[in-house]
């Protein structure tokens, strides 16, 4: 067998990579997000010096289309990032080399790797949820990862709002409506008026932010069942998140439905930032 490669591609910067089928890495870099021929100009540069690549794992910002067959099949569709929106990311990719590729969002990748070798790899059934400058959710089901008529949007779903917030909201299309116009990075700032580093461990902020991650949590649990819940990105890197999150939930679940142990159910990462680079291996390594 031989190399993997791995795209993580968001949208501040690109990950590239390259690892043997054990997924021990024999190059990486990262460099800016520029438009999308540019930025895949970089990236075929770096892949050329590799001649024996099978597979290549692709983990992109979204939106994007991943339903088979579709006429927009691997482009990315309406981004407000500038020179991507309808570009054909994946027919790029192919045009360079005919070999597999596995074309999904950024946030399948990420929840991938907790899945196969992370918080959940001891489960079938998990929602991975990143809270950064943007919010999203790879979800596995039974094994697999969900998909329908496209990938889910689980940064979207619409909260009711905590009685203390009178936030307008950050989101472009749902304004104070939906979760990551409610809790996304940007949001937690734009509401304070602050760097998010710069909030103090007992300030009101964090029970706020914890009320809306908990409610979406509860949603998931509500509609999917899963048997973890596992919370990545920028955001649940402040530790105080985690108890407020389980306490929240608790209250707003409020002992409709039975759950696992909240400390085994809603937990942080085990992968860290190399989550969505390992995912795109074992991804790429599945079409082998």
């Amino acid at each position: 067998m031989g190399l993997l490669g791995a795209i993580e591609a968001g949208g501040t910067k690109f990950v590239v990579a390259v690892a043997d089928e054990n997924y021990n890495v024999v190059e990486r870099t990262s460099f800016p997000t520029l438009d999308g021929e540019k930025t895949l100009d970089q990236v075929i540069a770096f892949f050329d010096k590799f001649e024996d690549i099978d597979a290549i794992g692709i983990a992109a910002f979204g939106p994007i289309d991943i339903v088979v067959g579709s006429q927009t099949y691997g482009y990315v569709l309406d981004t407000p990032k500038r020179g991507w929106s309808g570009y054909d990311f994946l027919g790029r990719m192919k045009a360079w080399r005919d070999i597999p590729f596995f074309w999904t969002t950024d946030v399948n990748g990420a929840g991938w790797a907790e899945f196969e070798t992370g918080a959940a790899k001891d489960v079938q059934n998990m929602v991975y949820l990143t809270v950064g400058t943007g919010i999203g959710a790879g979800i596995v089901s039974n094994g697999h990862l969900l998909s329908g008529y496209g990938h889910p949007e689980a940064g979207h779903i619409f909260l009711q709002k905590h009685p203390e917030d009178n936030y307008a909201g950050h989101c472009p299309f749902h304004g104070d409506n939906c979760l990551e116009g409610l809790a996304a990075g940007p949001a937690i700032e734009e509401r304070w008026g602050v760097s998010a580093k710069e909030i103090p461990d007992d300030d009101i902020a964090w029970k706020i932010e914890a009320y809306y991650i908990a409610q979406a949590a509860l949603d998931y649990t509500m509609i999917l069942r899963p048997e973890k819940i596992i919370l990545g990105g920028g955001v649940p890197h402040r530790d105080i998140l985690f108890p407020l999150i389980r306490e929240s939930f608790s209250e707003q679940m409020s002992d409709y439905l039975e759950v696992p142990d909240l400390e085994e159910y809603i937990v942080p990462v085990a992968n860290g930032d190399n989550a969505g680079i390992l995912g795109c291996f074992y991804l790429a390594k599945t079409l082998l």
